[in-house]
């Protein structure tokens, strides 16, 4: 089978099959038609003919670009390499999978930077509750970090998913389904904006189900949901970099100092495997060794 028709069968696959999202489908689309752009220019034209030596060809060339690309890109561009022909050898469309020795390469495992109690209170505290716009922005704020949801599962929310009082519907990765708590403060944001604010925007545009929408009445992007978030850190003054992620690790955060049971916060996160969710105690542990080392009289 051809490069190209292999990958689009490939990516048929993940779609249909596997249910990935449009945003993972996009990245995978990139990464295979950068490695079919490359086998094309080699010489190889033919997905069934690729050897352990072409792939580890293709991994060698990719790691020693200038400017280097980031261990989480090549480990990406690899994942999705190696998913391929996986695919192409399981379905028999390919004699064997080449990518067996591949190796991914070593990446540092940073701590997710989580802001404290107090910084989240300012950050919420930031969208003007005078305005419409500042009403909807606290609404989204309060509950990414009431529930840890992400950017894409908040921004996908309907009104009816946020109808069952101090519950909600969230729809994760592979479009799984969790109910996740709402606390008093992100359920009041939400209902004043449902109330006060969102028909207005909703007779604005096309008829849409969506809870969260934009000025003109579209469903809001998450590259308008990023800078909701990026003015609010701007008004709070805060000077770490703030994403949605941030709100996610802060919440996580927050609950397992709190005292919460990590195979919760597992679930509330929608994380496949407790050991995802284990990054979050090691940011809890950081924090009581800086507690414990400055408060015991013999700790150093």
């Amino acid at each position: 089978m051809r490069v190209e028709r292999a990958v689009d069968a490939y990516l048929r696959h993940i779609t249909i099959e596997r249910g990935l999202s449009a945003h993972t489908v996009a990245a995978y689309e990139r990464d295979l038609g950068a490695y079919a752009a490359w086998l094309d220019g080699h010489g190889v034209d033919d997905a069934a003919a690729v050897t352990p030596e072409i792939v580890a060809e293709f991994a060698a060339d990719r790691a020693s670009e200038e400017p280097p690309p980031a261990p989480s890109s090549l480990a990406r561009l690899q994942s999705s390499v190696r998913g391929l022909h996986r695919f192409l050898a399981r379905e028999g469309l390919s004699p064997d999978d080449p990518t067996g020795r591949l190796r991914p390469p070593k990446q540092a495992s940073p701590l997710p930077k989580a802001l404290t109690i107090e910084q989240v209170e300012a950050l919420l505290a930031a969208p003007s509750p005078d305005e419409p716009i500042g009403i909807r922005d606290r609404a989204l704020l309060e509950l990414l970090y009431a529930t840890g949801a992400r950017v894409s599962e908040a921004i996908g929310l309907d009104v009816d998913d946020v109808a069952h009082g101090d519950i909600i519907r969230l729809r994760g990765k592979g479009d799984k389904e969790r109910i996740v708590p709402v606390g008093s403060f992100a359920r009041a944001a939400v209902d004043a904006y449902l109330s006060r604010v969102r028909p207005a925007l909703a007779a604005k545009g096309a008829a849409t189900p969506k809870l969260f929408l934009g000025a003109r009445g579209a469903p809001l992007s998450r590259q308008s949901a990023w800078l909701v978030i990026r003015a609010a850190a701007e008004r709070a003054q805060l000077s770490e970099a703030v994403s949605p992620h941030t709100l996610r690790h802060s919440f996580a955060t927050h609950l397992l100092a709190g005292g919460a049971d990590v195979r919760v916060v597992q679930e509330l996160l929608g994380h496949a495997s407790v050991a995802t969710t284990q990054i979050y105690t090691h940011v809890t542990a950081d924090a009581l060794r800086d507690m414990y080392a400055t408060a015991h009289p013999r700790a150093v």
